[in-house]
């Protein structure tokens, strides 16, 4: 640990100066080896995880071109928010300096594998790629559940880094299952911040780590979301079939082991109400059983879900008997059911379970509904099934949400998460530790860099993004007007 954080620290200084050229060559190489289907990733992913051969080349190929629309990013290069404000050397009272301000990098970067997604949250995921397009050398620590798969993965970065002419030390892996790894690494001088995707505990663990340090630096923790959906009167009276075989088929996916699988459900008061929840408890009882990535997922799956189904005011309504051939990995669907008051006075039916389960709110007026929607924590998703009457009906309910949730979505489900600039995957806390900070698209990279002002500063020693000229092309604000003109 300590060779791998020295040698990023020791890479930095070389691989923040190179040009975007470079940097961009050096993700599209990573891109193409990862790619590659002589590389055996997604056999040895489908060996460690049991995860679906479909699944795992949809993976890789999500993984694959992350990198390089990070890549396509570093060639734009307006990503570095560059604004000058020239000098006014007539103005009074006081004359104007000359101030030009944008992102340079922040320093080498602990990133820590997830282990539902072997490939596009690991190791060459989403984390890693943004952090070496803003020009930080990273330091993984590979998650003990595909210590194969990852050790691969690095193999293909460490190839694209020699092949590219990258500095050495710009990207480490270390294996180790014990807490101590990742704390060690945390806290570790050369390290300057922290990705991470996981649970609540192993996260704010990470996050206060951190903040003990002598010189507390950030940690950027994904920890999990219950992403409540809620489903107003005349959506449930139109299409409450529909809806109901879309939020079965979405708890279930990837046996709820995606971040945004929906794991809350609040109906609004209607006819119509009784005969949904009891046509999604049927769709889930009648759900084949899911494969969890280990048995110690698959364990703490069925401690949390008999834990909320012992509340006294909490139904388990419906829970497929289906298993699969290995019983300790396979989960069964369930579906819990509750009402308004009982999720009023228990925190922990807003909370997630992670595993294939929902659980179902029934609220008995339309102040229940807002009530329950304000009472929400912070979540990386929060959806909404509405007509433009519903709309029209309940006109607090998505301003409140957008207080609650990274993303919300109308008349959809959760997962399924866009790598596209405008997607936003993150959310107030407990979600994640910063809410300003998203895991997936290209402002990804704003974790990882930190503005510096240069003030007075000569023509030639300014980054190229700052220069009169504007030899690179990119949009900047200039004097308070976004252009690509030179000055």
């Amino acid at each position: 640990m300590d060779a791998a954080a020295r040698a990023a620290e020791a890479a930095f200084e070389a691989f923040a100066a190179l040009p975007p050229a470079p940097r961009a060559a050096f993700l599209r190489s990573i891109a193409d080896r990862l790619a590659s289907r002589d590389n055996g990733l997604v056999e040895r992913a489908g060996a460690e995880t049991a995860l679906p051969r479909p699944r795992l080349e949809s993976e890789r190929a999500r993984t694959a071109n992350q990198a390089r629309l990070f890549a396509d990013l570093l060639d734009e290069g307006s990503w570095v928010d560059a604004r000058i404000d020239r000098a006014q050397p007539d103005r009074q009272p006081s004359p104007r300096p000359d101030l030009r301000r944008m992102l340079v990098p922040l320093g080498s970067v602990a990133v820590f594998g997830a282990s539902n997604f072997p490939l596009a949250f690991s190791v060459a995921g989403g984390d890693t790629v943004s952090a070496l397009a803003a020009g930080c050398p990273v330091v993984v620590k590979a998650h003990p559940a595909h210590p194969g798969t990852s050790e691969l993965a690095a193999r293909a970065i460490l190839q694209a880094a020699r092949e590219t002419g990258m500095p050495d030390g710009v990207f480490s892996m270390i294996h180790g299952p014990s807490p101590a790894v990742g704390f060690r690494l945390v806290t570790h001088p050369a390290i300057r911040t922290v990705a991470f995707t996981g649970s609540f505990r192993g996260g704010k663990a990470l996050f206060d780590a951190a903040a003990r340090r002598d010189d507390p630096i950030p940690v950027f923790a994904e920890m999990g979301s219950a992403n409540p959906v809620f489903v107003l009167p005349d959506a449930l009276a139109t299409r409450g079939e529909e809806i109901a075989k879309a939020l079965a088929a979405s708890v279930t996916l990837g046996a709820g082991q995606f971040c945004t699988n929906p794991g809350l459900l609040l109906v609004a008061p209607s006819d119509a109400a009784a005969a949904f929840v009891a046509r999604l408890g049927a769709l889930l009882a009648e759900a084949p059983a899911g494969t969890m990535v280990h048995a110690g997922i698959k364990a703490a799956y069925d401690a949390q879900l008999a834990a909320v189904a012992a509340i006294p005011e909490v139904a388990l309504a419906a829970r497929s008997p289906a298993r699969g051939p290995n019983a300790a990995t396979e989960a069964q669907p369930a579906l819990l059911v509750t009402d308004g008051p009982a999720f009023a006075a228990q925190k922990r039916l807003g909370e997630e379970i992670y595993g294939p389960v929902t659980v179902a709110v029934r609220c008995s007026s339309r102040q229940d509904v807002l009530a329950a929607a304000r009472r929400l924590e912070g979540h990386l998703t929060a959806t909404v099934h509405a007509t433009g009457r519903d709309l029209a009906s309940f006109p607090d309910l998505l301003p409140i949400l957008a207080r609650k949730a990274g993303r919300v979505v109308v008349n959809g489900v959760p997962t399924g998460v866009e790598v596209a600039h405008a997607m936003h995957h993150g959310g107030p806390w407990p979600a994640t530790t910063d809410p300003r900070a998203t895991s997936v698209g290209t402002a990804a990279i704003l974790r990882f860099a930190r503005p510096v002002c240069f003030q007075d500063v000569p023509e030639g020693a300014l980054p190229e993004e700052l220069r009169d000229a504007n030899p690179r092309g990119i949009f900047r604000l200039v004097d308070g007007r976004l252009t690509k003109d030179a000055l």
